[in-house]
């Protein structure tokens, strides 16, 4: 990952409320015509207005009667914005390894949440202790890196694990890791990000 400026330097994401209802409607488009055809929805970039057409990373995470359905994201920008809400929405109801794919009676009853990330800055520390010391709960994203071992949370992820110590036990477990792993050549990133949901009912015009 190449390094960024400073989150404290950089504005916040933002998005409005018809920005906010494109990218949903969108999420539970691509879904639907996954359903119907195996396939993500195509999107037009073109179709869009051009902030949501410049390359964005974000993640799409499905809950189906308050459990976790499915999730599955970019860390880093690499197509524009709305394909990869697109791309990631299909990827996270059809493509995510943990669950079955999503039926169609199941489709309505689904909650949608995007979250759009902010470039990953690198946070240098020396130590766990230093690392615990950096995190700010409730707000941070975070990445750990080691060789080939990669995983993230999310901020929404502090609202299950609260604790510091915790996130980034659990966090090291996702990648791969041991709980208590340390070493030099770890490495760790964090973002921000701005999160919306909808039920899918709403979305689609049903509630």
């Amino acid at each position: 990952m190449a390094p960024t400026s400073s989150i404290e330097e950089r504005p916040r994401i933002r998005f409005d409320e018809a920005d906010r209802e494109r990218l949903l409607q969108l999420t539970a488009a691509s879904i639907a015509h996954g359903l119907a055809h195996g396939r993500p929805l195509l999107v037009n970039p073109a179709d869009y207005p051009p902030h949501l057409r410049e390359p964005g990373a974000a993640f799409v995470t499905l809950h189906l009667h308050g459990r976790l359905r499915g999730c599955i994201g970019s860390l880093e920008a690499h197509r524009p914005l709305v394909e990869d809400v697109a791309e990631n929405a299909f990827a996270a109801a059809f493509r995510d390894p943990r669950f079955p794919p999503v039926t169609q009676v199941e489709f309505p009853h689904l909650d949608i949440e995007v979250s759009v990330l902010s470039p990953p800055e690198p946070l240098p520390v020396r130590s766990e202790a230093e690392l615990l010391a950096k995190i700010r709960p409730g707000e941070d994203g975070l990445i750990l890196e080691e060789g080939m071992r990669r995983g993230t949370f999310l901020p929404a992820v502090w609202e299950s694990l609260p604790d510091p110590r915790s996130f980034v036990s659990q966090l090291k477990l996702k990648a791969g890791l041991p709980p208590d792993y340390w070493s030099d050549t770890l490495r760790v990133y964090r973002y921000h990000t701005e999160a919306f949901h909808a039920p899918v009912r709403e979305l689609m015009g049903d509630g």
